[in-house]
């Protein structure tokens, strides 16, 4: 139990003692250290309730409070602030038992099942920046819910049908045909047949290295859209194709088909790095592909029960009556739009997974899409409804530098980490290996440690920075506590046992005040959605280590107070260590 808890507690009995019934207790932290080491409004609250008058009733609770004190000796002081606040100073003896005592955060989370959507890039596409911060706090948000207790579900949804992949096909093709693509070094049959001809090469295509092949349909996309919209025949065959893929009548563009097949599989293949290099993977990818018939065949359904209607050949839905606003969910083509997909999608993930919540990691852009999806899902699944969130993530651009990476128009997920990677081996003389911890490191933590719905100006030089509010400055200090204690030369000190009459000096008082309080801020973390929550705990927490580091001997110190230290030393460690990897960042042992 954490020590937060533990009050909470003692205060839920002393109220209820005091004859006040169905109380909520809250204990928090001051925003100013030296009104405590926590804070409650109980009297406030149980004053309003009872018709007493609050400082009264702090004073009687503080003197009931005192009483259990005598005996557990929990707290040096307890004072009453106006108009009925209370104010806790933990004893050292409490803050010093509380090393001791393993605490396993829970929260209202405990035992849930929650699926996590997160990632969604699109086969055929580049994996942008904006990707990387979707991935970043997917993957932070789900160690932290795991961490209470919820049993999570991976998800990713990604688009390979559309438009985009059309246009990426027959720009390819095109590319080929037109002998555009430097076929140097590659074997394949060169059949007389075009088609086969241009299948053959792509299947060659195929053994080269991924980055070149992502390249190449990066390359094939922006031509393909080139073409597109110069509004000429090559605009009507990629409309087909279009049909085809969704349809799956290839007809004339059969051999466009395995080139279909082939070239979502190289994307897939780029993705499965990048998620490795980011330490992230999935239960389970779905695709737009096999949601887009179950989907059509929901929305005409619900067309039927009067929750959909028809509108200029389309079918909608009528947000306008729930007060959101009307979408098209099947076009007046016939085919389903990302909306009618996605009556597909949920009812397959609630068929196979049962969960009690989806959250969809999505930016603002669609927030006013996820409305009119949820409502929609609602009446057509009331079984399910109220079952799905939209957290949403900010923008993210460069603070200096061009707008754009080697694609000229996007700036790439891992362009950007090996920017980083590379200006840290610039600035740092570290290992190859702990260059990409610290870069993966830096990145991340420059994504997590602001709020989620705030836009982000990254800066690379702030990123990879030591001194300041960084991932690198917390693996640093990381790595610090860990040549301490390879130094000492000391085993077992997490068994080593304090006397109660330790002398903290006010620096190893704050270590410790915020080390007790690590299972509360993950908890909070994870029900608040909100890993920027943990970043400010760990910087503080680095702040205070680095602080004690500088003004006190540790190895150095006498035996009793040398151990102690390093006991501070090797818990100090420890948080930090789980803490960075609840944000999905490693700490490694040197730097």
């Amino acid at each position: 139990m954490t020590l937060k808890e533990q009050i909470k507690n003692q205060l839920t009995t002393v109220v209820n003692n005091l004859g006040i019934k169905d109380v909520t207790v809250l204990v928090d932290y001051p925003a100013d250290a030296t009104h405590g080491d926590y804070s409650t409004n109980v009297a406030l609250i149980a004053a309003k309730k009872a018709g007493k008058n609050p400082m009264e009733l702090a004073e009687k609770i503080v003197e009931e409070l005192t009483k259990k004190n005598t005996e557990s000796k929990m707290f040096n002081e307890i004072h009453v602030a106006k108009p009925g606040f209370i104010n806790f100073w933990l004893s050292s003896e409490a803050l010093v038992k509380s090393l001791s005592i393993s605490t396993e955060p829970k929260s209202e989370a405990d035992n849930k099942k929650i699926m996590v959507e997160f990632a969604h890039p699109n086969t055929h596409k580049a994996f942008h920046i904006g990707h990387l911060r979707n991935i970043t706090t997917g993957e932070s948000l789900i160690r932290l819910l795991e961490a209470v207790g919820a049993k999570v579900i991976r998800a990713n949804y990604q688009g390979d049908v559309g438009m985009h992949i059309a246009k990426a096909m027959f720009g390819l093709t095109m590319l080929i045909g037109e002998d555009k693509i430097d076929l140097k070094g590659l074997e394949f049959e060169n059949s007389s047949n075009v088609p086969e001809r241009i299948l053959n090469i792509v299947k060659a295509l195929g053994k080269r290295d991924i980055q070149k092949r992502i390249s190449l349909l990066g390359e094939a996309y922006a031509y393909g859209s080139k073409l597109f919209e110069e509004n000429g025949k090559e605009t009507a065959a990629i409309k087909e194709i279009n049909k085809s893929i969704y349809n799956h009548e290839w007809g004339i563009y059969k051999p466009y088909e395995e080139v279909y097949t082939i070239t979502r599989q190289w994307s897939l293949d780029y993705f499965n790095e990048i998620y490795k290099r980011v330490y992230s993977h999935f239960d389970r990818l779905y695709f737009e592909s096999e949601t887009f018939q179950p989907g059509k065949e929901n929305v005409l359904k619900g067309l039927e029960k009067g929750i959909f209607e028809k509108s200029d050949g389309a079918i909608i839905f009528p947000g306008s009556i729930y007060g959101l606003h009307d979408r098209v969910f099947i076009s007046s083509e016939g085919n389903p739009t990302y909306e009618g997909k996605d009556m597909g999608l949920a009812p397959l993930q609630h068929k196979e997974y049962h969960p009690d919540l989806i959250i969809h990691v999505l930016g603002p852009e669609q927030y006013g899409y996820t409305r009119v999806i949820f409502k929609a899902l609602d009446l057509l699944f009331p079984e399910d409804a109220g079952k799905q969130l939209h957290l949403v993530y900010g923008w993210v651009k460069l603070k200096h530098g061009k707008m754009s990476s080697r694609t000229g128009n996007v700036i790439l997920g891992e362009w950007l980490l090996d920017e980083a990677k590379k200006k840290i081996l610039e600035s740092y003389d570290i290992k190859d290996e702990v260059a990409e911890q610290v870069a993966i490191g830096a990145v991340k933590y420059s994504f997590l440690k602001v709020g989620l719905n705030q836009e982000i100006a990254f800066d690379l030089e702030e990123s990879i920075s030591l001194q300041g509010n960084s991932g690198p400055y917390l693996q640093y200090t990381y790595a610090r506590t860990q040549s301490v204690l390879a130094k000492s030369q000391i085993a077992e000190l997490k068994s080593q046992k304090f006397a109660e009459s330790v002398v903290l000096k006010v620096e190893e008082r704050n270590i410790l005040r915020l080390l007790s309080r690590f299972p509360e801020i993950v908890e909070e973390a994870a029900v608040r959605y909100s890993p920027n929550i943990l970043c400010t705990y760990l910087f503080e927490l680095a702040q205070a280590f680095n602080l004690f580091y500088q003004k006190f001997p540790i190895l150095k110190a006498e035996e009793n107070e040398k151990k102690f230290r390093l006991m501070l030393t090797d818990r100090t460690g420890e948080t930090l260590k789980k803490g960075l990897d609840l944000l999905g960042i490693q700490a490694p042992e040197k730097m």
